[in-house]
């Protein structure tokens, strides 16, 4: 795709957070079985599901501009996925692996609010407002997922403090 305009800008914007969500729906099942609290395992089940949410977002936005949502591979994401599969590979104590999980996916996270935040951003900017409110809500929603994996980490089952033995 030519980067002739700010929608051709927009349209790609968004079929790259399209792969990067099917990518992640594809590790998050990994992840999960990969933790070894409970919670983190609870916590990497409801993303996936709220990441479903995501791709229906998406696609509904894709549906409105006339757009297919496919034909993007979204490098960076499969970066951190790969980079999350090889904490599930490495040997270790468990509450430092999911601490290491953790670490793994917030970095998904803070990638997806910058992704979502950038295109919330041009949907404002070409005065598409369902598509600004579909990718807020999203974008909201990736921030309290990183704010729950925060607090994971440091309080309730404190895995942080667990990991140091």
């Amino acid at each position: 795709m030519n980067l002739t305009s700010l929608e051709r800008l927009f349209v790609h914007e968004l079929k790259d957070l399209y792969s990067a969500e099917n990518q992640l729906l594809q590790a998050l099942p990994n992840m999960s079985e990969a933790a070894f609290t409970q919670q983190l395992k609870d916590k990497f089940e409801s993303h996936r599901k709220e990441t479903e949410k995501h791709v229906q977002r998406l696609e509904e936005i894709f549906e409105d501009l006339d757009f297919e949502p496919g034909g993007e591979e979204c490098d960076g994401m499969a970066g951190l996925i790969s980079e999350g599969e090889e904490i599930i590979q490495m040997d270790g104590d468990d509450s430092v692996k999911d601490a290491a999980l953790i670490a793994a996916a917030q970095r998904v996270e803070h990638y997806e609010i910058a992704g979502y935040g950038t295109a919330r951003s041009l949907a404002r900017h070409l005065g598409n407002q369902k598509a600004e409110g579909l990718l807020q809500q999203t974008l909201e929603e990736e921030a309290a997922a990183d704010k729950a994996l925060t607090n994971l980490a440091e309080s309730g089952s404190h895995i942080n403090k667990m990991a140091m033995g």
